[in-house]
């Protein structure tokens, strides 16, 4: 079975992690700062923390921003639930605003219809790694006067033009999963520019403590969403091969694009002009009609993983149950929800594993169109 995803990981990952257990020092420690100062300077921020999933610094992010009980957030509606999650664990409201269907990101052109009184940050999505509008969605923030946080779980190595995605707007948070573009196995990492902001992210992260001369004094109600040292170590390491990794990925991503021109009932991504997608994932869109489900199904019978892009989230059972939004109010995100197709993706396969999967969806797309 040719997977979706596979880590590049090794020797160094072995070794890196074998230190810090010889160490004895497996807690948040000298590894995760290391790996902090790393993303940092790779980004062009001063600030960085290591969390441990990019879930809790979404949440973390949003409580240093201010957001609170009763506020609301406006986020797109396709992406993983995590990202609307982070906003209730908050006690806030996501507000759900329908993608632009070329990209997969938040159109900034519906953004205005969202705003209320009670509106207090945006939190756009960079889908699959490809940087969303930023100049217009950081415009629209600024017009209402609220933070902007990006989630940029799937970025790590976009750009928006010229600059890095994690530093395109209030804060960015990244996500370090082993299906995205380096990992840690579970984790996450917030970026700011904004002192007051990082100061705040420090004291809630642990706790809510500051640490005296001799002993931590608990200034709020703080959480642990450190990022261990065991976890940093295995990041350190995939640092040195971001580089590698994000070529890889563009060049398979190349193939793609020129292997699919030709093929009838499925379109290959867009990039527009003066961005740089990172391809944590390559998301291809089939045609209205086409039973996505049904081409997994016979994509996995040729022994290629495939799966859906991600989720429009009105369509799941808890915030369809909550929120009770309709399709026709999110037709694009909704559209994406039953059309949008994952394609294996990882700098380990070769040109000619790229081309049997286009080949082989060509040969299923036949007999579904």
């Amino acid at each position: 079975m040719m997977r979706l995803n596979v880590p590049l990981t090794g020797a160094e990952e072995l070794a890196a992690v074998a230190e810090v257990l010889e160490s004895g020092y497996l807690t948040q420690g000298p590894r995760a700062a290391e790996f902090e100062r790393l993303v940092s300077e790779y980004v062009g921020v001063p600030h960085a923390f290591a969390t441990s999933s990019a879930t809790t610094g979404l949440h973390l992010a949003l409580h240093a921003a201010g957001v609170q009980a009763g506020d609301e957030v406006i986020i797109p509606d396709f992406s993983f639930p995590a990202t609307a999650n982070a906003v209730i664990q908050q006690g806030a409201t996501p507000v759900f605003v329908d993608i632009d269907l070329d990209t997969f990101n938040m159109d900034p052109a519906l953004i205005g219809a969202a705003v209320t009184e009670r509106t207090r940050a945006i939190m756009p999505v960079h889908a699959f790694g490809l940087p969303a509008d930023m100049d217009a969605i950081n415009a629209e923030a600024a017009r209402i006067g609220v933070p902007v946080i990006e989630d940029a779980a799937c970025a790590l190595g976009g750009t928006y033009r010229g600059r890095q995605a994690g530093a395109l707007g209030t804060a960015g948070v990244f996500s370090f999963h082993p299906r995205k573009i380096i990992t840690t196995g579970e984790g996450g990492l917030i970026t700011t520019s904004d002192d007051a902001l990082a100061e705040r992210v420090a004291v809630l992260r642990t706790h809510g403590a500051v640490r005296g001369s001799h002993y931590m004094s608990f200034v709020d109600a703080g959480y642990n969403y450190r990022l261990s040292d065991v976890h940093a170590a295995i990041g350190v390491a995939q640092m040195a091969k971001l580089d590698a990794i994000m070529a890889g990925r563009r060049a398979l991503a190349a193939t793609y694009g020129e292997a699919l021109a030709g093929v009838a009932g499925v379109t290959a991504p867009h990039v527009p002009e003066g961005t740089e997608h990172a391809y944590q994932s390559y998301v291809v869109l089939l045609d209205a009609g086409i039973d996505r489900n049904a081409v997994i199904d016979a994509m996995r019978a040729a022994e290629i993983e495939t799966t859906l892009g991600t989720y429009s989230m009105h369509l799941q059972p808890y915030f369809r149950d909550r929120f009770g939004i309709a399709d026709e109010q999110l037709p694009q995100a909704t559209r994406a929800h039953a059309s949008a197709l994952t394609l294996p993706l990882y700098p380990q396969l070769a040109e000619g594993d790229v081309l049997r999967v286009v080949e082989t969806l060509a040969r299923v797309l036949e007999s579904h169109v």
